[in-house]
C-alpha cells in the first residue's frame, strides 16, 4: 500500500458508522442534513398567509413558525439534523369480491399508515434508540428527537440529506423506495458531515396525482390546500365536514392514499409492513366493513373508544370524527345495508354526528336512486 495514499477522512468514517448502526434500528435510509434555514421558507410563508393550513392554527403561531424554520430555534447550537425513515408499503391480502376488499365500497378505507400502532409510538422507540447512538459518538453533543408533529420541516431537510426530492404531491419519493415512507429526525449540535442533497426532480412532465385528487387539493406542483384534502377533513377537521367535499371522500373514512397510488414512482415497491414492526408493529384491528364499525362505535363510551384506540392513529378524531367519517362513506357505499346504522346516529348525542347521519341517509338514497 502506497504511503502516499490519502487516508480515509475521520468525519466520514464517523458518519458512515452512524449511519451503519441506525439502519441496523430498522430504519430505511438515513441521512445527514447541515442544521440551515431551508430555501423553500418563503413558500411555507406564503402558504401559511393564504391560510392553507385550515384548522391548524398552531402551525402558524409565531414561536411554531421560527422553529420550524430555524433548527437553532429548536435546539440552540444545532449544527446536524440526522434524517431517518420508516417504510410502510403494506397490501392488504384480501379476495376478491370479497365486501372487505379494498375495492369495495362497503369497507372503511384507512390510509396504510394507520393500520396497527400509532407510527408515532413506533418512530419515537427507534429515534430514541438512535438518539442513545448519536451520544456514545458524540458524547458532550446535545440531541432532540421529533416525529412529525415537531416543529421541522422534515420533508426539505429530507431532501437536502439526499433521501429523495418533493414530488408534486409534495411527498417525498426515492427513485427505488416510492413515497411510501414516514419522515423522523435527531437534532443535534454534533457537527456531522452532511450528505449531498437530492438535486434532480424527477417527476417531469407526470401530473397522476394532481389529476387524481379527487378534491383538488394539489391545487399546483408541490402545492396543497389542507382544507381540500381528504387526510385533513377527516383527521385534523373538527366540526362539520363542508358539504360540498363529502361525495368526492368516497368511503375514505381515516386519511387519504390517492396521490400515492397513482405515483409511477410506486409501481413495485416490494410490500412490507413497517419496517421492524416483528418488535412492535400491531394493534387492534377496525372493524372490516363500514356497518360494522359504526355498530362497533354506537356501543362504545368515549372512554371506551379511547381504551380501545388509544395506541393506534386512528384515536386521532375521536369518537365523534370517525362517525361523523363513516356518515359520509356510508352515504356514499349505496349499500341499502347502512340504514340501520345511519338511523341509529341520528339518536346519538353529538349534533356533529346528527347532522352527518341526516346528510349519509339522503346521499344514499341519491346514489341508489341514481344506481352509481
Amino acid at each position: 500500500m502506497s504511503s502516499e495514499r490519502r487516508r480515509a477522512d475521520p468525519a466520514i468514517e464517523t458518519r458512515e458508522s452512524l449511519r451503519a448502526a441506525a439502519l441496523r434500528l430498522g430504519f430505511l435510509q438515513v441521512g445527514f442534513a447541515p442544521a440551515t434555514v431551508p430555501p423553500h421558507t418563503a413558500a411555507y410563508l406564503e402558504w401559511l398567509r393564504q391560510g392553507r393550513q385550515g384548522e391548524m392554527a398552531w402551525m402558524a403561531r409565531e414561536d411554531a413558525v421560527r422553529r420550524r424554520l430555524d433548527p437553532n430555534e429548536a435546539l440552540p447550537g444545532c449544527r446536524t439534523l440526522v434524517i431517518a425513515t420508516l417504510g410502510y408499503a403494506r397490501v392488504p391480502n384480501l379476495e376478491a369480491g370479497d365486501e372487505s376488499a379494498p375495492g369495495s365500497p362497503a369497507r372503511p378505507a384507512i390510509a396504510r399508515y394507520a393500520a396497527g400502532r400509532d407510527y408515532h409510538r413506533v418512530f419515537e422507540e427507534r429515534l430514541a434508540h438512535l438518539d442513545d447512538v448519536i451520544r456514545e459518538r458524540f458524547p458532550s453533543a446535545e440531541t432532540r428527537p421529533y416525529v412529525d408533529y415537531g416543529p421541522v420541516m422534515e420533508r426539505e431537510h429530507a431532501q437536502r440529506a439526499g433521501l429523495g426530492w418533493i414530488g408534486k404531491n409534495t411527498m417525498l419519493i426515492h427513485p427505488a423506495l416510492g413515497s411510501w415512507s414516514l419522515i423522523g429526525e435527531v437534532l443535534t449540535t454534533a457537527e456531522i458531515p452532511p450528505d449531498p442533497p437530492f438535486e434532480a426532480d424527477r417527476c417531469g412532465t407526470c401530473s397522476r396525482c394532481i389529476e387524481a385528487c379527487p378534491t383538488r387539493a394539489i391545487t399546483g406542483p408541490r402545492e396543497l390546500d389542507a382544507r381540500l384534502c381528504i387526510s385533513y377533513l377527516t383527521i385534523e377537521l373538527r366540526g362539520p365536514i363542508p358539504e360540498a367535499l363529502r361525495p368526492a371522500i368516497g368511503n375514505r373514512v381515516f386519511g387519504c392514499d390517492i396521490c400515492q397510488e397513482v405515483c409511477p414512482w410506486n409501481d413495485g415497491v416490494p410490500a412490507g409492513g413497517l419496517a421492524g414492526h416483528a418488535t412492535g408493529w400491531g394493534g387492534p384491528v377496525p372493524p372490516s366493513t363500514m356497518v360494522s364499525w359504526i355498530e362497533e362505535l354506537l356501543d362504545l363510551s368515549d372512554e371506551e373508544f379511547r381504551s380501545r384506540y388509544c395506541e393506534t392513529a386512528l384515536a386521532r378524531p375521536g369518537r365523534e370524527g370517525l362517525l361523523r367519517n363513516l356518515c359520509v362513506g356510508l352515504g356514499n357505499s349505496g349499500d341499502p345495508r347502512a340504514l340501520p346504522a345511519l338511523m341509529r346516529c341520528l339518536d346519538e348525542v353529538s349534533p356533529v354526528v346528527r347532522e352527518h347521519a341526516a346528510w349519509g341517509l339522503a346521499r344514499l338514497a341519491e346514489v341508489r336512486a341514481s344506481g352509481s
